[in-house]
């Protein structure tokens, strides 16, 4: 009998070390979230006031450019990119922008070719809207063909392809770049070859120290 106690007493007591360990992660977990309800409203003001502004001083300026020059940049990129893949497609700049490639069908490829509208948004990226599109003799639907581009087509992150609404956003504002350069788009009108992009220069890129009073 006595040997059937001491072997209750171990178990008991690891019981009883569970419980409190339990309840207290439960009283831990409990004081996070009351802390997080009734922390005072004033010190998430004070992180939400943006400080970017004083701390990035640049100066704007407006490139203006051809459709012939734009097109030798981006299909250039295009062909970086590409290099070390097996896929393959270029744009054209014409009355509108036309993307050339090919799409895997079948253990093959087929052609593709898609004709979209660029249109210039308030913060500078450009949504490009489909206004003709086709995959070789395939019959599809734009959507479904669209689909394929999003599964098959290499582009770079921020470069979105939404085949719901028929069109690739362009977050040309979230290019990485280099230099530190912030690039938008200002206008584009590829009837009249007009082309005009906002280049914003950091001041720390160039190792300028503006004076206190201009700050």
């Amino acid at each position: 009998m006595s040997d059937m106690a001491e072997n209750k007493q171990p178990k008991n007591r690891n019981w009883r070390q569970l419980f409190f360990i339990l309840l207290t992660c439960n009283l831990l977990i409990f004081g996070v979230l009351i802390t997080l309800i009734f922390w005072p409203v004033k010190e998430v003001k004070e992180l939400a006031e943006p400080k970017e502004e004083n701390s990035q001083k640049s100066s704007e300026f407006i490139i203006r450019t051809t459709k012939k020059n734009l097109n030798e940049l981006v299909n250039a990129y295009l062909d970086e990119m590409l290099k070390n893949t097996n896929h393959q497609y270029s744009i054209v700049l014409e009355d509108d922008v036309h993307l050339l490639g090919e799409l895997p069908a079948f253990s093959t490829t087929v052609p593709l070719s898609v004709h979209l509208e660029p249109i210039v948004q308030d913060n500078g990226d450009v949504v490009l809207k489909q206004r003709s599109i086709s995959i070789g003799l395939l019959q599809l639907p734009n959507q479904k063909i669209m689909e394929y581009m999003k599964k098959y087509l290499p582009t770079p992150e921020w470069v979105v392809i939404n085949p719901k609404d028929e069109e690739i956003y362009v977050a040309v504002t979230e290019m990485d770049i280099r230099s530190n350069f912030h690039v938008s788009v200002e206008h584009i009108d590829l009837g009249a070859n007009n082309l005009a992009f906002k280049l914003k220069v950091p001041y720390e890129t160039l190792g300028i120290d503006l004076p206190p009073e201009l700050e």
